[in-house]
């Protein structure tokens, strides 16, 4: 009876310890999420894209070695994310492209896992390693590119550089002009700054930003790619394409999330004006980071426009916008 008590006890120490050591994992696990939350944001959303089936790759370029995820099969589509994000940024849609698509996600480079992983990040450097990616890994036929943000940018820069290599181009919120919001900061400095940014970019709707995330956002974008890249501004704005959008001959599609205070809609209809084929398609109830608020509408607008024709040459210098009810209105 004694042994007996004694193997109890004994299985009873056991069971409180591993139940000790649980509690301290998860309560290191939980202060780290408070403490890293954008880490741990970036960890979740590239373990979805590869749930979802798409394979990290590697491409080493003149910027470095950078990294791609890459799934399915027919014609290339390239999702390219925005400033101080990386390709996990598109988890939320990567599964509705994947039936009829061959799907590329890369880090542009100093974000996610490329390189550089230091130093200034101009934008000459950044371009420079996406155009010879697509170039190298973007297949034989015209691809369609689809950016967010600066992505978006990027993606304009190519399609006026390589027309022949773009079937077409989708814009998520972003482009190649200025901007018109100079009171907000990409690297705010405080979390006022970050605040009054974070509800510039997201539905009014949509929940607050926590206080712990805004801390995350002062330090990151200071120290980050963002602050990287915007310490390198005269190469910034060397590649606006302020006065040359009409020189693009690829059609193109701004889709946009209709609450973006950032870049707004007005912002989507001066580039419109300019681009000979464009087409302005909003989302209600989206802000700036459309992948990232309302994935879900993303995914079914973005399939909408894909499988529509490509806006067609504007002749009559009219805009033609189409909310999610499908009407179309000359602006």
């Amino acid at each position: 009876m004694k042994r007996v008590k004694r193997q109890q006890g004994s299985v009873l120490k056991w069971a409180l310890a591993a139940l000790a050591l649980l509690v301290i994992v998860t309560i290191s696990l939980l202060w780290y999420a408070r403490e890293n939350p954008l880490a741990v944001y970036e960890k979740a959303t590239r373990s979805a894209l590869a749930k979802a089936g798409l394979e990290l790759k590697s491409f080493d370029s003149s910027a470095g070695q950078l990294a791609y995820w890459e799934a399915g099969n027919g014609q290339a589509l390239v999702l390219v994310h925005g400033v101080g994000d990386q390709a996990g940024a598109f988890q939320g849609i990567v599964e509705s492209l994947l039936p009829d698509y061959r799907v590329l996600v890369p880090d542009l480079a100093g974000h996610g896992d490329s390189e550089p992983v230091e130093g200034p990040l101009p934008m000459t450097l950044v371009y420079g390693g996406l155009e010879e990616l697509l170039s190298s890994v973007g297949g034989d036929g015209p691809m369609i590119l689809v950016g967010h943000s600066m992505g978006a940018w990027l993606a304009t820069i190519h399609a006026h550089r390589h027309p022949q290599a773009v079937a077409r181009a989708v814009l998520i919120n972003g482009g190649g002009l200025v901007g018109d919001r100079p009171d907000l900061s990409l690297t705010p400095v405080d979390r006022e700054a970050a605040r009054k940014l974070m509800t510039s970019l997201r539905d009014p709707a949509s929940p607050p930003t926590p206080d712990f995330v805004l801390d995350d956002i002062v330090e990151q974008s200071a120290k980050g790619p963002i602050g990287r890249m915007t310490s390198e501004l005269d190469d910034l704005i060397a590649h606006l394409l302020e006065g040359r959008l009409g020189e693009v001959t690829v059609p193109v599609d701004l889709l946009w999330g209709a609450s973006d205070q950032l870049m707004t809609l007005a912002y989507a209809e001066r580039m419109a004006a300019q681009l000979p084929r464009s087409r302005i398609t909003t989302i209600t109830g989206c802000g700036h980071h459309p992948a990232n608020e309302c994935p879900e509408k993303l995914a079914d607008r973005l399939g909408e426009v894909l499988r529509t024709e490509p806006p067609p040459p504007v002749v009559d210098d009219s805009v033609e916008t189409t909310d999610e009810a499908g009407n179309e209105d000359a602006q």
